[in-house]
């Protein structure tokens, strides 16, 4: 909303017209009525911190508003209410830009929410009819038309068009869908009309667990936050204590009036205000800002390690890799050919369901032979009878090569997962699969490199197929042949050569993403047990949205830390000031709260996006 129309902003706009037009009224020498005018705007001011100071008072707990009250109250005891009316403006401006900047920082977690429409064209019994969103339930058929928004996450039905998820997973190039495809909420449909079956509820799609996601993200605080906390939890009372000390030995010298008002100018000085905000403005904003590109971050304390990564180490199937094998090589043995290899293996693995077995079967053409008495042998392959003679399928670990030896450790050195076809236990052909690197994969490792980042790739694969995909993409170091509670150990290794994140997608990762000092979930295919367990989840899977969200906790990182120290400098160079007597209570009030609202302003340079995706592409 336009400042003018903040109603948060209206009793301090009421006392700064006031205090002004007092000051005025003293310059013109009547200051009977100046007096008059300081009072409404004293208590225009006060009413903003007053009676929640009051309120926090009764419960025990001591904050930064019982400062500001007793130094006005004191100041106006003292006569001078001119100076009492400035620090309950001041106070209170920098209270209403706070509130301001939370909301600001949070209207983008609503902006989300307005990307689901508000009613959805359901087919139920073969008629078409509007209803509300939020009535959506799984198993619904939505009608979605040509630039319509679609109302909840879904499986298209029927149909062919293009999506814009822009706007929910970050990536700005339409994807094109067709039957089976997963859709988001909140993706906007292309040229074509589709029916999408609802996979989600309307109220529980992805988006909306987004929204609750970031949402509590802004309640957690990180390790920044308690900093602030520690600090700020003894300064009131301590300052309370030293404010108590100096009016006792005011009445010790035989001074009090003199030294009350010193208590006074110091209280206001040594309060903690812009070092009690200096963090959550900054993380809020950050977060926020985070999740309107694709990039969920689940606490305060997960956005503050973020920040300081300096090794990022992935999973490699699905992550680093399309997860979708192909067949890019066969090597059929003397007398053999390569149809004959491809057919024998499709017809073994016409009833697996292993992604290796999709691919074979998409390879291989014409009519596949009948296998009979298949048996699968877990972890290694499978045997059965294939016109009528006896067929196996298995990795070189299960499955000797003979003399196609040589070609395999070829094939395995380039990258390709090896399966031997045997027939009558001869080998008969080796074919050659690879999970083909994403087209960005290299140049997010490289972005990172440029970023002083290390990179690992922890994989189940066997070490020489592992170590061509790591030389292809630019990986640092290598860990293969893992199983997911070693890719864990790894990970603990690896935490203690500095602050470690992990990146995956499927539920193998999910002691690995726990074990991480940042665990971060790829896309939404991801496994619900690899988006639970993480502390970052990507709506989108370009792998480019890792150095970008780097850049962008680093920076706010940045601006967390010199927020932190700004407000510590604040105090310390106000502190003997303000005790020997140098500056007074309206300079005092003056330098506090302008330092509070600064302090407000930076850390909402922490929701702008651009800076940072530039830093990562520098």
């Amino acid at each position: 909303e336009p400042w003018y129309a903040d109603r948060a902003l209206l009793l301090p706009a009421v006392s700064g017209v006031t205090l002004l037009t007092g000051y005025g009224l003293a310059w013109l020498g009547l200051a009977p009525a100046a007096s008059v005018v300081h009072v409404v705007a004293l208590l225009a001011g006060a009413a903003t911190f007053v009676p929640g100071a009051l309120r926090n008072l009764a419960k025990r707990r001591l904050g930064v508003g019982l400062l500001m009250t007793i130094a006005a109250a004191g100041a106006v005891l003292l006569g001078h209410v001119g100076e009492a009316a400035a620090l309950a403006f001041l106070f209170s401006i920098s209270e209403a830009l706070e509130e301001r900047a939370m909301r600001r920082a949070r209207h983008g977690l609503r902006a989300l929410l307005d990307l689901i429409p508000p009613t959805a064209v359901v087919l139920r019994g073969g008629v078409q009819s509007e209803i509300l969103a939020e009535n959506l339930r799984v198993g619904d058929l939505l009608v979605v038309r040509p630039g319509d928004r679609v109302a909840t996450d879904g499986v298209i039905a029927d149909g062919r068009s293009s999506l814009d998820t822009s706007a929910v997973t970050g990536e700005s190039i339409p994807v094109d869908v067709a039957p089976g495809d997963a859709v988001p909420a909140g993706s906007i449909n292309g040229a074509g009309a589709l029916r999408v079956r609802a996979t989600a509820d309307g109220t529980d799609n992805s988006l909306t667990t987004i929204v609750q996601l970031v949402s509590q993200a802004s309640a957690r605080k990180g390790a920044g936050a308690r900093l602030a906390d520690r600090i700020a939890r003894p300064l009131v009372p301590g300052v309370l204590l030293l404010a108590l000390a100096i009016v006792a030995y005011g009445f010790v010298v035989g001074d009090p009036a003199f030294w009350v008002q010193r208590a006074l100018v110091v209280l206001v000085a040594v309060s903690p205000c812009a070092l009690a905000i200096a963090v959550p403005v900054t993380v809020i904003s950050a977060i926020g800002s985070a999740s309107r590109f694709g990039v969920i971050v689940k606490s305060g304390e997960a956005f503050e390690k973020l920040g300081a990564v300096t090794r990022v180490a992935f999973d490699k199937t699905g992550t680093l890799t399309r997860n979708h094998p192909e067949v890019v090589d066969v090597v059929p043995a003397a007398g053999h050919d390569r149809e004959e290899v491809l057919r024998v293996a499709a017809a073994l693995e016409r009833h697996s369901a292993h992604p290796l077995a999709t691919a074979i079967l998409a390879a291989a053409s014409g009519p596949l032979p009948s296998a009979a008495h298949a048996v699968e042998e877990p972890g290694h392959g499978v045997r059965a009878t294939v016109d009528g003679r006896c067929a196996s399928l298995g990795s070189t670990r299960w499955l000797d090569p003979g003399p196609l030896t040589a070609d395999a450790e070829r094939l395995e050195a380039s990258g390709m997962t090896v399966v031997v076809v045997a027939l009558e236990d001869a080998p008969a052909g080796l074919i050659g699969i690879r999970d083909e690197l994403r087209p960005e994969a290299s140049e997010t490792i490289a972005l990172l490199h440029r970023a002083g980042v290390t990179t690992a790739m922890l994989t189940g694969d066997n070490a020489r197929t592992a170590a061509a995909l790591a030389a292809q993409a630019g990986i640092d170091e290598l860990r293969a042949e893992q199983r997911p509670q070693d890719k864990a150990s790894a990970i603990q290794a690896l935490r203690g050569h500095g602050m470690t994140a992990m990146v995956g997608d499927g539920v193998n990762d999910a002691p690995a993403l726990a074990a991480a000092d940042v665990g971060i979930a790829m896309g939404a295919t991801g496994s619900a047990a690899a988006i639970e367990t993480a502390d970052v989840a990507f709506t989108g899977t370009d792998l480019r949205l890792i150095p970008q969200a780097l850049a962008h906790a680093r920076r706010g990182r940045r601006i967390m830390l010199g927020n932190i120290g700004l407000a510590l400098a604040i105090i310390v160079v106000l502190l003997p000031l303000a005790l020997f007597g140098v500056l007074g209570l309206a300079t005092v009030v003056l330098i506090h709260e302008s330092a509070e609202v600064v302090v407000i302003l930076n850390g909402m340079r922490a929701a702008q996006r651009r800076p940072a995706l530039r830093e990562a592409q520098a």
